[in-house]
């Protein structure tokens, strides 16, 4: 990181701020996926935009101003603009680029963990899957489900990442962090989807897009996945339903099933188990109020 050391304040004389911000962005989230590099890039410059100059000159007041500014938006896209920020000034301070980190004192907003809100139950997954008249998009409701993907993990899949098992198949997955994690199939999901592949080579992908963009990929968007399940859940009379309320029902309905909570931790690519024992808190089995009197 050495060439990331000189960034200040020797070049502060001759060139601008805004380079040096764009440099100190493009470091903060090198190696990070396509995604989330847009996201957290339009969060950082959005924070820049308002505090209108250098980033070592940023105080708790400028942080606590523009804190303000997203009153707007829900409490969990609060928490994750403030969180990003404090990521990217934790990040500056950390290789020598700003002498204090003024984020380390900015608070988030506290949460309200409504996981058991957007939690499916087993029948009205079967519903979902069941009322798409679509064979290709009944196999990616299928996939979202008992694979537990997220929505960019499916839409990324070549057919280089699926293997044969036996009668079955698996999937390779790369997920956050670029981390890759495998996932077993059922019969039925591995048939249908031999049957999807037809004559597509193994760099094709699994889910290909009508469209092709200009860096000529016909991987399917996840505009076009949300909009799927959308649709779904609006035939199932399930409104608002989203792809990852699919994931969600596959730790919870895998859990209350018995599979162990370290194996669906490794299944959903979580980074810590105390991320998937969340499922475990928002639908118990049972609970102390259960043994008072009625």
């Amino acid at each position: 990181m050495t060439e990331n050391l000189d960034i200040m304040p020797k070049i502060l004389t001759d060139v601008t701020a805004t380079s040096i911000h764009d440099r100190l962005i493009e470091l903060w989230l090198h190696e990070r996926s396509p995604r989330t590099i847009e996201y957290y890039e339009r969060i950082a410059k959005h924070f820049i935009t308002y505090i209108n100059k250098p980033l070592h000159l940023t105080t708790l007041s400028d942080l606590q101003g523009w804190g303000l500014t997203l009153r707007g938006l829900s409490p969990s896209s609060q928490r994750t603009y403030i969180a990003a920020v404090k990521s990217l000034l934790t990040f500056g301070h950390k290789i020598g680029v700003l002498p204090v980190n003024v984020g380390s004192s900015l608070r988030s907003p506290s949460s309200t963990d409504t996981l058991n809100e957007r939690i499916l139950t087993e029948q009205e997954v079967q519903r979902l899957i069941a009322l798409e008249p679509n064979q290709r998009n009944r196999l990616i409701l299928r996939l979202l489900y008992s694979g537990g993907l997220r929505v960019s993990e499916l839409c990324g899949l070549k057919w280089k990442n699926l293997n044969a098992r036996g009668d079955t198949g698996q999937l390779s997955v790369v997920g956050k962090g670029n981390k890759t994690r495998t996932v077993l199939l059922s019969q039925n999901i591995w048939r249908e989807l031999l049957q999807l592949r037809g004559e597509a080579g193994i760099d094709d992908p699994v889910f290909r897009s009508r469209e092709i963009d200009i860096m000529g990929d016909r991987h399917l968007v996840r505009s076009t996945v949300q909009g799927i399940v959308k649709a779904a859940g609006e035939r199932a009379g399930i409104p608002k339903v989203s792809p990852h309320w699919l994931r969600h029902a596959h730790a919870s309905h895998s859990l209350d099933r018995g599979a162990p909570i370290h194996l669906v931790q490794q299944t959903l690519g979580h980074a810590s188990v105390a991320t998937t024992s969340r499922y475990l808190h928002a639908r118990p089995n049972d609970s102390s109020a259960l043994y008072l009197p009625d």
